[in-house]
């Protein structure tokens, strides 16, 4: 049977379709690090970076604002509220969760597995009436014989009740995946395995860190008896059962016939333990592209860059993701028809906004260049809408402000004159005079000169 697989393995074309995704088997990257730790996803969590990261991310994407948008007949966009998945992504995506209960799950599975997944739930004419997280570790990726993908998931007791049985297979359009960066682009890496080693040390420093405290502060070392010990196990656990511990830190021991005690082991300061775990942390933050000063080391932040520092973490750490989330949805979520009219869109921009007088003077050029109206200002400082009679949607710009090519009108209105038609003055029983053309009518007939007008525009 072996040789026949060997042979037929030899004759198979190389772009056959193959049982699995060449990214679905990276489990082995999972296991015990360098620093000779287990580091997995929820060894991972119990340090405070790791956790700290993670938590910074969900929360981030998790609290933005999520809103569902159709294309209008004239190149703009308006909100769907009509549409059922507003409804499910925007306040409530099943009825054991809300939106951002959902949307935090996710994005944890998506920075500790590498991948998000959430089953979908259609009635029976197609809608997606519901979607609920499935856990990624019990996830598979696999292609069946038709070089088609199809997940399987291993089922577990406090599953939801829409699964059934042991192993159930989803089908593409059964099941959102997002996924984060990887070999195929089907299935991504776990960023807690691919990092497995610097975690690990993280862990094995605050072990240290953690037994150091609970032995008394104090470095191990050696008891030294003149003459021989018939029992050493006694004396080693009285010492430790008197002496170790921080309840004991500072004791003062006393050595009875001749005992003496050597220190073996190096303080920490001078194995620069304090050293090595900020360094960790920093290196746990680079793992997760996230600022220092957002997991509380504010030693390379001052009032002058920290601003600029939150700004490139919703550029360059925010968007890559909130780009992943927009376009698995659309992908999942939509038919190939309301692809043409319907986009998801997170909105950044309540983490874009500066300090209270910087947004009114951004606010100021905007409305003063007539690119915002009153009531476009107001909603996005959460006010209410000033009334369409009252002004509030007028866009005005400034009115010294004119094209180029209308430059020299009014400078040769002010010099220009005409006279009046004679008979005109003689009805009103004036004099014929010389009357100077208002600006205002010298544009309209310029204007008139160039066409506008003459079709009712």
């Amino acid at each position: 049977m072996g040789l026949f697989n060997s042979i037929s393995s030899i004759f198979r074309g190389r772009d056959a379709p193959t049982d699995r995704t060449s990214g679905s088997a990276y489990s082995f990257f999972m296991g015990g690090s360098t620093s000779g730790k287990r580091v997995n996803e929820r060894t991972a969590m119990q340090m405070t970076a790791v956790y700290s990261c993670v938590r910074i991310l969900s929360e981030a994407v998790a609290g933005l604002p999520l809103q569902f948008y159709r294309y209008t007949a004239d190149g703009g966009k308006e909100k769907a509220v009509d549409h059922p998945l507003y409804f499910l992504l925007h306040d409530e995506p099943n009825p054991e969760m809300t939106s951002f209960v959902f949307r935090e799950t996710l994005m944890t599975h998506l920075l500790l597995w590498g991948n998000a997944y959430s089953q979908i739930i259609r009635n029976a004419r197609g809608e997606i009436i519901a979607l609920y997280p499935l856990m990624p570790d019990r996830m598979t990726v696999n292609r069946d014989g038709d070089g088609q993908l199809y997940y399987e998931y291993n089922m577990s007791t406090d599953d939801a009740h829409t699964l059934k049985g042991s192993t159930v297979r989803l089908q593409p359009h059964d099941v959102l995946h997002i996924p984060g960066l990887g070999f195929d682009g089907l299935v991504g890496y776990s960023p807690i395995a691919m990092a497995k080693n610097a975690i690990g040390m993280a862990i094995a420093c605050e072990e240290y860190g953690a037994k150091f405290f609970a032995n008394g502060a104090a470095p191990s070392g050696v008891l030294e008896h003149p003459g021989t010990i018939k029992d050493p196990s006694r004396v080693r656990e009285s010492w430790q059962s008197t002496f170790g511990g921080s309840a004991n830190a500072n004791k003062v021991a006393v050595l009875e016939e001749g005992m003496k005690y050597t220190p073996i082991s190096i303080s920490p300061n001078e194995a620069q333990f304090l050293e090595t775990r900020k360094f960790q942390i920093d290196e746990i933050a680079r793992i997760f592209r996230v600022p220092s000063h957002m997991v509380g080391d504010l030693e390379k932040s001052s009032f002058s860059n920290i601003e600029q520092q939150s700004l490139e973490f919703v550029k360059y750490t925010l968007d890559p993701w909130v780009a992943r989330w927009e376009q698995a949805m659309v992908r999942a979520l939509l038919t190939q028809e309301e692809k043409k009219t319907y986009f998801f869109k997170f909105n950044v921009d309540g983490l874009l906004r500066g300090d209270y007088q910087s947004r009114m003077n951004g606010y100021a050029t905007a409305r003063q260049n007539g690119w915002m109206s009153a009531n476009d200002i107001r909603e996005l400082e959460n006010l209410d809408r000033i009334p369409e009679e009252a002004g509030g949607d007028l866009y005005l710009i400034n009115g010294n402000m004119t094209k180029l090519a209308d430059a020299g009108i009014f400078a040769a209105g002010a010099s220009e004159s005409t006279t009046e038609p004679e008979e005109n003055q003689k009805s009103r029983g004036q004099p014929g005079r010389t009357r100077n053309k208002s600006k205002a009518e010298k544009v309209l007939e310029h204007l008139s000169a160039e066409g506008f007008g003459k079709d009712g525009s």
